[in-house]
């Protein structure tokens, strides 16, 4: 049964994560003090405690998703014998490919930690609060087609691209507030529904070239080593390897499409992958999983039991 264990992305946070799996396991709470040092910050406090509105500002929400997903994996390992080289490839959505990286060794946790911080705040300053916007685009009459003329209907008045090709009937956009307003009613005519997104910023688009530049810059100096199990990359939908690949295609995902969809699609058909196990905080791939590739298995790793459970299936 081929393996493929997916992270979850901006979105998936909540109040509360990570808190079973650091109850139950030393090895779960080593990680949070690893990224509590590496950030100078109580974030796992945050993750535990709250405030909703902090844990879900683009710069703590990136970080903490990572931090439990990484618990999540770490645990896995020490306390049911269960290697993340088990499955045959991983993937992330958006940041959760940060996450996969550092899963697999890639990446240190803690230089996951600082790149994501580092992300989230270069993301945020790329573009002034209001003057951006991304909106979801669903219905069963929605798809990429569909979500592309909507976007180049907004696109005569502004930028607005396709941000995220999710699957059948969930597609976002992303772009100027103008230019998403105007795709918006342009996909309502073509029989989807769209729904404005309470977001901080319009993500992989265009407009976020300048925290692209900041996130190239990190990256030139970050330590990047092969993963343990082939990355399956945002932006081209097929497996990656090698460091200065994956380098290059972590600055080019912050204003490039997520093509989820296409991703997923190539796991199931050309990968094999019978199984995919979504790795840390919420259900949301998973639900994802089972639209695009019905036929295969999908389970969410959340809590203690599910990662014994998931042990104990292998």
């Amino acid at each position: 049964m081929a393996l493929a264990l997916l992270f979850p992305g901006q979105g998936s946070q909540s109040v509360g994560m990570g808190a079973a799996l650091a109850d139950a396991f030393a090895s779960a709470r080593e990680v949070f003090a690893e990224v509590d040092e590496a950030l100078g910050q109580q974030l796992s406090v945050l993750m535990r405690e709250g405030p909703e509105d902090q844990l879900t500002l683009t710069e703590n929400a990136q970080p903490a998703l990572m931090a439990v997903s990484v618990a999540a994996i770490r645990a896995l390992k020490a306390e049911f014998g269960v290697n993340v080289t088990r499955a045959g490839f991983v993937a992330g959505h958006s940041l959760g490919e940060y996450s996969a990286l550092a899963a697999t060794g890639a990446v240190s946790p803690s230089d996951t930690a600082r790149l994501l911080k580092l992300r989230g705040q270069a993301m945020q300053r790329a573009v002034p609060v209001g003057q951006g916007a991304m909106a979801s685009l669903i219905g069963p009459k929605t798809d990429l087609a569909l979500a592309e003329a909507a976007a180049q209907a907004g696109s005569e008045v502004g930028v607005c691209v396709v941000a995220n090709d999710n699957n059948q009937g969930n597609v976002v956009i992303s772009g100027e507030k103008a230019a998403v307003d105007r795709a918006i009613e342009a996909a309502k005519a073509l029989g989807a529904r769209a729904i404005p997104l309470n977001v901080s910023a319009p993500f992989h688009c265009p407009l976020m070239q300048p925290a692209a530049a900041e996130m190239a810059a990190a990256l030139a100096s970050a330590a990047i080593h092969a993963p343990a199990v082939p990355l399956v990359a945002n932006v081209t939908a097929r497996p990656e390897s090698d460091p200065e690949t994956i380098r290059h295609l972590l600055v080019e995902q912050v204003t490039g499409r997520v093509r989820w969809r296409e991703s997923m699609e190539w796991l199931a058909r050309e990968g094999g992958v019978t199984r995919f196990v979504e790795v840390g905080s919420g259900k949301v791939l998973t639900g994802m999983a089972r639209r695009i590739a019905p036929e295969a298995e999908s389970l969410a790793l959340n809590t203690p039991e599910e990662l014994e459970a998931f042990a104990r299936s292998l």
